[in-house]
């Protein structure tokens, strides 16, 4: 049975933590669910039962003060446990911290997950290129923004499939070098061996034909 929690079960755990570290604490200073001081140093955690924008928002709010912020949770919350990774991700891009405390029976346990402060991430140069790739030689703009259909959006190889499909559809079973010549496309005979698509099918060694699958779709993408 999941017991629900209230902010204010997370003020002691999150407090005694922070006073074993030197701070002096206290709650509801103005709009900061805690507030802690330790010499010139100001530190603002703000306390939720579960995580949301509410809460992030609330914590960005707080970043004009210090840039000490962090929000709390308790660790068995639904966004910690589907989407812990993502969660951490996005705090450190907002300079905030998150601490998550832990309720087994009597005893509470605090775990401070990410701490604030700037973060660079670093670039996925991989996914840089291939992002590049594909909107430098997609041709034309054919797809329009926030459509989710991955199965049906036109992508650059789609794009270079469908080349393949339309000579087939003019010129019959051909010779995979002979479509590769036609169409400019030097990765035919592979393309038409993977047949991702299913738009063509093997008349014998080297020579391909469109499928009757590639018949009826081809029309809807000309």
């Amino acid at each position: 049975m999941t017991i629900k929690r209230l902010e204010t079960d997370l003020y002691p755990p999150i407090k005694n933590m922070l006073e074993q570290q030197g701070f002096l604490v206290k709650g509801e200073i103005k709009q900061c669910d805690v507030m802690a001081v330790r010499a010139e140093q100001m530190l603002v955690v703000e306390l939720k039962t579960t995580l949301n924008l509410t809460l992030v928002l609330q914590a960005v709010e707080r970043l004009a003060l210090t840039d000490y912020v962090y929000i709390a949770v308790p660790a068995d919350c639904a966004p910690i446990k589907k989407q812990q990774k993502s969660i951490v991700k996005l705090l450190r891009r907002l300079g905030l911290g998150l601490i998550v405390v832990a309720f087994v029976g009597e005893q509470t346990y605090v775990e401070t997950m990410v701490s604030p402060g700037d973060y660079q991430p670093r670039k996925n140069h991989g996914k840089v290129k291939m992002a590049l790739n594909e909107f430098h030689q997609r041709q034309g703009d054919p797809e329009q923004g926030g459509a989710n259909n991955s199965s049906k959006k036109m992508t650059v190889y789609r794009q270079r499939m469908i080349r393949l499909a339309l000579y087939l559809e003019s010129h019959g079973a051909t010779k995979a070098a002979q479509v590769a010549e036609g169409v400019d496309e030097p990765k035919a005979g592979a393309m038409l061996a993977n047949n991702l698509y299913g738009w063509f099918e093997r008349v014998s060694k080297g020579i391909y034909q469109l499928s009757k699958q590639g018949c009826v779709e081809i029309n809807q993408w000309r």
